[in-house]
């Protein structure tokens, strides 16, 4: 059971079920798309911690747990597209991807695959990948097979590469100048998606950002300190200040951690769609 702390309810809330009645796939208004990123973190900011062992970056053991990770299905379950970059594929070739891209195939997600199919949504999100360098594992690829597969580029990207992809049956488009957050948006608009699950790291989230880009923000703040030099955080490169608010916080005493629900405010967003 949770603690609905924000807005303050008595009932205690079960967990399975918080964020899929958010129903995220209708939250777009007409012509737009709904873009909701989603993050673990330790309380000292790390999401990731640099594994030498494997030469990168992976979320720590000690904060990855289940009840976490059936939120983030929840999450994945009301997309039309998942939004990742190149290198969870490079990661899912080596076996060291948490899991291939979501809804999970385990018997304990069958009632969000139940759900899509009631709203009508097809059984798998599609794959949204940004890329300049073009370095993905094309047999990683082949294992989304069942959903379409696009990949948002830069037009200085290697041809070739673009061409291999392209006889994969991967889609490729390619940026007047940078892939940058507005590129992303308008790509996702003109394919007619209406929302998009960004699980990428702090580079893709900047990108989309610093365009105003992003509609909402589920963190889950483990109840750990781990410490380190080498670590990813949600957020790194300068930007203005961005003002959150927050829409709901949960307390999850079982693991030890907080899911909290906000929206981004920058001042940016004035400008989105323009």
């Amino acid at each position: 059971m949770l603690k609905q702390l924000y807005p303050s309810c008595a009932e205690p809330s079960l967990l399975k079920g918080i964020y899929l009645k958010l129903n995220l796939h209708q939250r777009a208004k007409a012509g737009d798309v709904f873009i909701y990123a989603n993050y673990i973190s330790s309380l000292d900011g790390r999401i990731s911690l640099f594994d030498k062992k494997e030469d990168e970056y992976t979320v720590p053991p000690s904060i990855a747990n289940a009840r976490d990770w059936r939120l983030y299905q929840e999450l994945a379950g009301q997309s039309d597209m998942m939004l990742t970059s190149a290198r969870y594929f490079r990661q899912l070739a080596k076996g060291k991807a948490q899991d291939l891209l979501p809804v999970g195939l385990s018997p304990n997600f069958e009632d969000i695959k139940q759900w899509r199919e009631q709203q009508g949504l097809k059984a798998q999100p599609d794959v949204l990948i940004l890329s300049d360098s073009l370095d993905i594992p094309l047999a990683a690829l082949r294992s989304l097979s069942d959903r379409k597969t696009i990949v948002l580029t830069k037009t200085q990207a290697n041809q070739d590469k673009v061409q291999q992809l392209e006889t994969c049956g991967v889609q490729v488009i390619q940026a007047a100048t940078a892939v940058t957050g507005q590129f992303v948006r308008q790509s996702l608009i003109a394919l007619g998606y209406q929302s998009a699950y960004m699980i990428a790291g702090p580079k893709v989230h900047h990108t989309l950002l610093v365009d105003g880009c992003v509609d909402e923000l589920f963190l889950t703040s483990h109840f750990s300190l781990l410490g380190g030099q080498a670590f990813h955080s949600i957020l790194e490169d300068d930007m203005p200040v961005n003002h959150m608010k927050l829409l709901s916080l949960y307390l999850d005493e079982q693991e030890g951690q907080m899911f909290q629900r906000f929206a981004y405010q920058q001042i940016a967003y004035q400008n989105k769609g323009k």
